[in-house]
């Protein structure tokens, strides 16, 4: 028989006496309860907060400019406004810099975004100050100068082309590049003819007045007529003439093309001198220097000039040569034997 098993229909109460509710009412247990602290800021449980709690105000300052731009009836722009808006260039700080200043390691994903938040209040603070509201203005700006770089001027200046000087003569001196090929670019008005040949020309076709420049640059030696009206423009590489020097008619076409696209067949004298790289880099370099040179004494073709990619460097080199190979993608022929 097992003396441990408990006997069947034995209960067990317990010892504790019973105390009424009502009977505790006199007594506060919220003095035991150990009191919580309340967070600092609403991102305190994140694991960044002082990044998140930088990118909140940001954000805010964010929302109360485009409020006030809607209020005053700025926002939303139409497509053909935000066009005509200035582009944005900036200089912003980079990741690490941006993380000493918000006191965190950034990555590559809240870089951007921080980024893109400033954006849109620079995008804000350019309409505003096209609309006149210069309180808005000087407020964005207080915010976006803690975020540029300390050199942002040199950077921002560094891209931007110089502007084209102009002698007592009124000659323009440019420089153009192509592949490892430079040419150094004088253009010179031509002379206008006198008034009685003036108003002949202006009885003479435009297409016979083109044809007839376009002959006088490519072949300068050919006598001209002594009615023909039109000034003749010579282009000199070398201190050789272009359809000497250019014995190859697709490099004479690359120089004449900026002229040609232009409209200004006959109206200037340029003098060039190419160094360096064989005849398609100096065509395209002296092409180059033509272009700018245009742009600078026609302002009204620099559109025209800049749709057609005739002002900016082609950045196309020729490619390095490949160990083991022939060439910088040619391989040798492979020899079983």
């Amino acid at each position: 028989m097992n003396v441990l098993r408990r006997p069947s229909g034995f209960r067990y109460y317990s010892t504790r006496p019973f105390v009424p509710p009502a009977s505790l009412n006199h007594l506060d247990f919220r003095q035991r309860q150990r009191e919580k602290p309340r967070p600092t800021s609403p991102s305190f449980y994140t694991a960044r907060p002082e990044f998140y709690d930088q990118l909140s105000s940001l954000e805010s300052a964010l929302r109360h400019a485009k409020n006030i731009l809607t209020t005053c009836h700025l926002l939303p722009l139409p497509r053909f406004a935000r066009e005509a808006l200035p582009p944005r260039v900036n200089a912003w700080v980079d990741k690490r810099e941006l993380g000493l200043k918000l006191r965190s390691n950034l990555t590559t994903s809240r870089y951007r975004r921080v980024v893109l938040v400033l954006n849109e209040l620079e995008t804000y603070r350019s309409i505003s100050e096209k609309a006149g509201v210069m309180g808005l203005q000087e407020g964005i700006r207080g915010i976006t100068e803690l975020f540029e770089r300390a050199d942002a001027a040199t950077m921002l200046a560094r891209g931007k082309a110089k502007p084209v000087k102009f002698d007592e003569y009124g000659r323009s001196y440019t420089l153009g590049k192509r592949k490892t090929s430079s040419a150094r670019v004088w253009i010179v008005p031509v002379q206008q003819p006198p008034a009685d040949q003036s108003i002949a020309s202006r009885s003479t076709p435009a297409a016979t007045q083109t044809d007839s420049a376009l002959e006088a640059i490519l072949n300068p030696n050919s006598a001209p007529k002594n009615n023909d009206p039109v000034p003749v423009a010579q282009i000199l590489v070398n201190n050789t003439p272009l359809s000497t020097y250019f014995p190859i008619p697709a490099d004479r076409t690359r120089v004449i093309h900026p002229l040609k696209l232009a409209g200004l067949l006959g109206g200037y004298n340029i003098f060039a001198i190419v160094r360096g790289g064989g005849t398609s880099g100096q065509s395209g370099a002296l092409a180059h220097g033509i272009a700018k040179g245009l742009a600078a004494h026609e302002p009204a073709v620099a559109t025209v000039l800049r749709k057609a990619k005739l002002l900016r460097r082609d950045p196309r080199m020729v490619e390095r040569k490949k160990p083991g190979l022939a060439k910088a993608r040619k391989r040798y022929a492979w020899v079983k034997r």
